[in-house]
């Protein structure tokens, strides 16, 4: 009989290997694209209700993340009913589902090979699918530092933070975890239709992904090294600039990346018209090229390998002391 730790570890494991080969599915019954409905069916009632727009986000964070939970929660209990085997393919697909080490490989990958053949046009169209900037407009330098921004980002919210509630709370975990990150690329904005509503997604997003984003902080100076990059420059520079950011989270691993490539990102973008001065992050020594991107890419695979290896250690480690 396989116990509880081993079939969530095996889960979490095939998860991993799943998404590595295949990416993220892109269909309409995607999980998360539920999520995403849900929230906007969601947001359209809870709107018409006479209360402040603060605390209908309030009830609209806590039904979305705690049905998630509990919607997720029953359909692995029903898969037990059926067998050990359904149970573990169940839990592993709903882990599968929100991990995107391939996909935003694959996404960015785009983005190069449009660079490559000189169409600006096809990396920009390219750019905009996996940013919330404008693009319609950004040189070459412009989209290699978004796309640098976006994979380094990415390396925490769409593959540390998953793998790390996969790992504490299993399928129903970190399947809430994507309804949080889901509410947060939703609503979670300082603009005024959600400066108020989106308030507390914006806040809870920010505290799911507080953990992960400081184990960036040690894993991508690691990374970096294995992939033949700077790691005292990565870790110097985490540390540095990371807190420069405007999110608590998203300059950790921004800044660690563009330590460990010697480069400056961060600056002035646009945002639905209006312009955001970001921080710089990292010291300009080199130049963003389209390297760049690759090599950030290889570091967010390596990144991701590493924690996998340190979970699965720490969960052996604490079933031999315990």
């Amino acid at each position: 009989m396989i116990s509880s730790a081993n079939m969530g570890l095996i889960e979490l494991a095939f998860a991993f290997v799943l998404d590595l080969a295949i990416g993220d599915p892109q269909w309409s019954y995607h999980p998360v694209r539920l999520i995403g409905r849900s929230i906007e069916g969601m947001e359209y009632l809870l709107r018409k209700l006479p209360i402040p727009e603060r605390i209908s986000g309030i009830f609209l964070t806590m039904l979305i993340v705690s049905g998630t939970y509990l919607v997720t929660h029953a359909v692995v209990l029903l898969s037990r009913q059926w067998s050990m085997l359904s149970e573990m393919i169940i839990g592993a697909c709903v882990i599968y589902f929100t991990i995107s080490v391939k996909c935003l490989a694959d996404e960015s990958k785009k983005v190069i090979a449009a660079l490559k053949e000189n169409d600006l046009t096809k990396a920009r169209k390219a750019l905009s699918l996996i940013v919330g900037r404008d693009t319609a407009n950004l040189s070459q330098a412009q989209i290699v530092r978004a796309c640098v921004e976006t994979v380094a980002e990415g390396s925490v919210d769409g593959v540390l933070s998953p793998l790390f509630y996969a790992f504490i709370g299993g399928p129903s975990g970190v399947m809430a975890y994507k309804a949080v990150s889901t509410l947060d690329s939703m609503v979670g904005y300082k603009d005024e239709k959600y400066i108020r509503f989106g308030w507390a997604s914006a806040r809870l997003d920010d505290l799911a992904n507080y953990i992960p984003a400081r184990i960036s902080a040690v894993l991508i100076p690691i990374a970096s090294f294995l992939c033949g990059c700077h790691f005292k420059g990565s870790l110097r520079i985490a540390f540095r600039d990371g807190h420069k950011h405007e999110s608590p989270n998203s300059g950790i691993p921004e800044a660690a990346i563009a330590g460990a490539l010697g480069v400056q990102i961060g600056g002035p973008s646009t945002y639905q018209g209006g312009l955001v001065e970001k921080p710089f992050l990292g010291d300009a020594k080199n130049l963003l090229t389209i390297a760049s991107i690759d090599m950030a890419i290889k570091i967010m695979y390596v990144t991701s390998i590493l924690f996998m290896a340190c979970g699965i250690g720490f969960i052996i480690c604490l079933k031999y002391w315990f």
